[in-house]
């Protein structure tokens, strides 16, 4: 009796805890629901769940201990660096986001060139002021042209005997725009210099798109200045939170970054994080696998051609956007930003502030549909009556 007592009140305590947890789980807003608009990250392909689940107690930070997991560690690598078409010298690591690859890839500038000065955009991502303060290294900002791209015109005036890094953005924040990393590149080669591309957000779609015909700057190994790129499973590679990976152009580059490790299974480590999760490397994997590159050729299209639907209805209502989308990132501007975004949440849609460019910003994500769009344009239009925007 004791004993069924117990399991009862186990059973009881079960059950509380998960009603706590699903009261807590109503108050989030849900990327399922296609109703947060404003964010880069993805609802996960339903075969990513799965295998997230079968992978949650692995740790591809004592690899000794999951050889299996390994192995999946480097088919997803490998499956990004043949599309990133990466020299045979090249490697992979995998990190929790961009803010932690772009992170890795300085710490790697630095201590291959013993350099302080990190040339970048003033479009870049907020993890360069992190860096910063880590690593102690100053900033050098480039000031962006009205395509909202680097100004290629000012960075060899930038470039000084101290330059560790020049850092290209291929899918800002803000807007999805693309520096030319092209011609960045070509100014880094000639002049020796470490050149990263935070593609946090276009890895996963701007070579995709490319293959399908979009006149799109080049950002792979093919282009031979280019050091390290950094890119987001977990936005659109259709995975996981959290997935990303560095691409290194050297595989030695890794050992710049590597310290002796005690008590696992390898005599050094990597990177920056000790325990990593297996999980989001299988889920990586699995949606890969599944679809392939002409499955992310076909998702690229769907909300390339879903952000234009979208561009046109927004258009329709009387709103401007501060620029035509190179990427499924659309950014409308208004004036009365705050109570648009303030009032669009209260109608349960959530969109992103773009404070600098007096906009919000909408991303055509793989859940977003048409019928999402059809029901979020009205609600746009109406809040922007009751604000006073139109």
């Amino acid at each position: 009796m004791t004993k069924c007592m117990a399991k009862q009140d186990l059973d009881e305590r079960e059950k509380s805890i998960f009603k706590n947890l699903s009261d807590f789980q109503k108050k989030d807003f849900s990327f399922q629901s296609g109703r947060i608009l404003g964010s880069m990250c993805s609802h996960p392909h339903p075969i990513a769940k799965k295998a997230f689940v079968q992978f949650l107690e692995t740790n591809i930070g004592d690899p000794g201990l999951f050889p299996g997991t390994k192995e999946i560690e480097q088919e997803f690598i490998s499956f990004i660096m043949d599309f990133l078409n990466s020299p045979p010298s090249a490697s992979g690591h995998i990190v929790s986001g961009g803010t932690e690859g772009n992170i890795a890839a300085m710490w790697v500038a630095k201590q291959l060139s013993n350099k302080n000065e990190i040339i970048l955009p003033s479009s870049a991502h907020f993890s360069f002021e992190k860096i910063a303060s880590l690593m102690n290294m100053k900033l050098k900002t480039i000031p962006i042209t009205q395509n909202h791209c680097m100004d290629i015109t000012q960075l060899k005036k930038h470039i000084t005997s101290d330059t560790a890094a020049v850092i290209g953005i291929a899918g800002t924040t803000d807007l999805g725009a693309i520096d030319p990393i092209p011609e960045i590149s070509e100014i880094c080669e000639n002049e020796h210099i470490f050149f990263h591309v935070d593609a946090a957000f276009g890895g996963f779609i701007i070579p995709f798109l490319r293959n399908i015909g979009f006149h799109l700057p080049c950002i792979d190994f093919s282009l031979k200045g280019l050091s390290t790129i950094s890119l987001d499973a977990h936005k659109m590679g259709y995975a996981t939170i959290p997935l990303g990976t560095l691409i290194l152009r050297e595989k030695r580059w890794l050992e710049e970054i590597s310290v002796k490790s005690q008590c696992i299974s390898t005599e050094t480590q990597a990177g920056i994080l000790g325990t990593r999760s297996g999980a989001p490397v299988a889920a990586g994997y699995a949606v890969t696998q599944y679809l392939g590159k002409k499955g992310y050729e076909q998702l690229a299209k769907e909300v390339m051609d879903l952000t234009k639907y979208a561009v046109q209805n927004i258009n329709n209502i009387g709103l401007e956007l501060v620029m035509e989308p190179p990427l499924n990132v659309i950014t409308v501007k208004v004036n009365k930003l705050n109570n648009i975004v303030d009032t669009l949440a209260e109608y349960g849609w959530k969109v992103n502030k773009v404070d600098h460019l007096s906009g919000f910003r909408i991303v055509i994500m793989p859940q977003i549909t048409k019928s999402i769009i059809d029901k979020f344009i009205p609600i746009l239009k109406r809040t922007c009556h009751e604000v006073g925007e139109l």
